[in-house]
């Protein structure tokens, strides 16, 4: 059991943390510290709603490893279904579309952090986290495809940053040493705190309002809308399977009383086909975005 002056030392640093928070927060934009340049070059580029193929490939191509990471992309069973495969920068970004090139771009910024020196101290769930968040893209892009009229490159995009705001808290933990130390304080700093922060990151990099919107609710089982499915109805679903991945009857039981899935009209049953047609899919998509 915890002395009464460690429980008082892991509180004032849980405290100083959550200062720092609110105070970074209210400053108005919000951005990742030492998140790595190419996701920020590529976001840049990309806000030109008119940039051209060339323009990306000079950028992209300076980077051999996000090149690498988009032929593969490209060539994956997710994308290249008729089976003819590219070479080229050029081709495979036009085959693959500047949305999934972003989601490319973070994920590959995410596994250079996950690598860092300066974030050793939480490596471990810096890179189960980039991890996750391939998973959960690849999920929530089949699920978009397979059930419903979104756009299933926007639900890969949303599925890459449905966690930005638990890794913006991870990289500012190693700030406060002993924070991470604390694993119930820590989780109830990360509850309360990484929707919000997701929020004013992703608007902060100028993302669609809808991926916003559906990053700030994906947490949100009782999220309820009239109407066709939405991106945040798809992200809500492809979050709870990749909970749940690993015991189909515990995804029975929390898929009960989900407005998403009563929209998606997706039981167990539904769900069991939508693995065995899009195993492979989702593998693919997982293994080039997570690496």
């Amino acid at each position: 059991m915890p002395t009464s002056a460690a429980s008082s030392s892991a509180n004032s640093v849980e405290f100083a943390f959550v200062t720092a928070l609110a105070k970074e927060m209210s400053a108005g934009k919000i951005d990742l510290p030492g998140f790595p340049d190419i996701a920020m070059r590529v976001r840049r580029v990309l806000q030109d709603e008119d940039v051209s193929v060339e323009k990306l490939v000079r950028v992209i191509g300076a980077e051999p490893s996000l090149s690498a990471r988009l032929l593969q992309i490209a060539n994956s069973a997710a994308i290249n279904r008729a089976g003819n495969r590219v070479t080229d920068l050029r081709t495979a970004i036009t085959r693959v579309g500047f949305t999934l090139v972003r989601s490319s771009s973070i994920a590959l910024a995410m596994s250079q952090l996950s690598r860092s020196q300066a974030l050793q101290a939480v490596k471990k769930p810096l890179s189960a986290l980039w991890q996750r968040s391939a998973h959960v893209a690849a999920m929530a892009s089949v699920v978009a495809r397979r059930l419903t009229n979104v756009n299933a490159d926007a639900a890969a995009l949303a599925g890459m940053v449905h966690g930005i705001g638990k890794l913006y808290i991870l990289v500012r933990a190693v700030d406060f040493p002993g924070l991470t130390a604390d694993p119930v304080g820590y989780n109830r700093i990360e509850q309360l705190w990484h929707a919000n922060i997701a929020k004013a990151v992703l608007e902060s990099w100028e993302l669609a309002d809808e991926v916003v919107a559906a990053v700030h609710q994906h947490e949100d089982l009782e999220y309820s809308h009239e109407g066709e499915p939405d991106l945040t109805d798809v992200l809500v679903i492809g979050n709870l399977l990749i909970s749940f991945r690993q015991d189909p009857q515990a995804i029975e039981v929390n898929l009960q009383g989900v407005s998403a899935a009563k929209r998606l009209n997706l039981d167990i049953e539904s769900y069991k086909r939508l693995l065995e047609e899009s195993a492979a899919e989702i593998e693919a998509l997982r293994a080039a975005l997570g690496g």
